[in-house]
This record gives structure tokens, sequence and C-alpha cells, in this order.
């Protein structure tokens, strides 16, 4: 996000428009900020009386998964499923995408590579240029 605008920069705006006459488009202009960034100024003024920043909360996400030891022994168990599968299995209602960010919080990947590489590069014997 961006940062916001210092209390004692607004009030200079304010009070240039308010106080001096100046217009809100020449205000924009002379302090190189947006026409629209005044207008809310002065919409948040009407409304609490003060150009004041609102205060920022940090998002504050559900946890879907709070058992992680319940979790693991499930991951274990539907080892074989696919993220979706294992989605609607899960007792609570969860994304595949949710599950997928619990998984590999838990160091568990999806991929699935029994075996080693079929399709490995190989040296040409017959076309050797040696001679």
């Amino acid at each position: 996000m961006a940062k916001a605008y210092s209390y004692d920069f607004r009030q200079k705006v304010m009070q240039v428009i308010e106080l001096d006459g100046l217009k809100r488009g020449e205000a924009s202009e002379l302090f190189n900020i947006s026409r629209n960034t005044i207008n809310l100024w002065f919409q948040r003024k009407a409304e609490t009386g003060d150009v004041q920043v609102k205060p920022r909360t940090a998002p504050n996400p559900s946890q879907k998964i709070t058992d992680w030891e319940k979790f693991r022994a499930f991951a274990q168990e539907h080892e074989d499923k696919t993220q979706a599968e294992m989605a609607q299995l899960w007792e609570g209602d969860i994304s595949s995408r949710t599950l997928a960010r619990a998984l590999q919080k838990l160091g568990l990947t999806r991929k699935k590579r029994r075996t080693g590489i079929a399709n490995a590069m190989k040296r040409n014997e017959g076309n050797s240029n040696n001679s």
C-alpha cells in the first residue's frame, strides 16, 4: 500500500484552500497531488471534523486449519489423493489452494516422483567425430 501523506501536509493544503481561497485544482497542481485526494480530504473533514489519517488495520485471515498434527496425519493418510479430493474430504470448508499452502507449510510436496527421470539425456555413441 502507498504511504499516506503526513498530517502537517494535509493541514497545509487544506489551509491554502480554505483560508487563502485557492481553488482545489490549483492546489493540486501547486502541491503535485491528485484533485481526487483533496476531495477525499474534504469529505473526511466533513464526516469526522479532521483530515487525520485513517488507522490501518492488518487483515486477519481466519485460520482454516488449526490442529496441525491432525492435518499432518490426514495428509499422510490421503497422500494418494489430489488436492481437490483432499479438500472435499477435510472436515471443514477449505479450498484446494488453502490445502496446498498448508501442505507447503508442513514441508510436504504434492509432486510424486517414484521413479527416476525416464527421458534423461544420453550420450549419442554412434555419432562421435573422433577421427
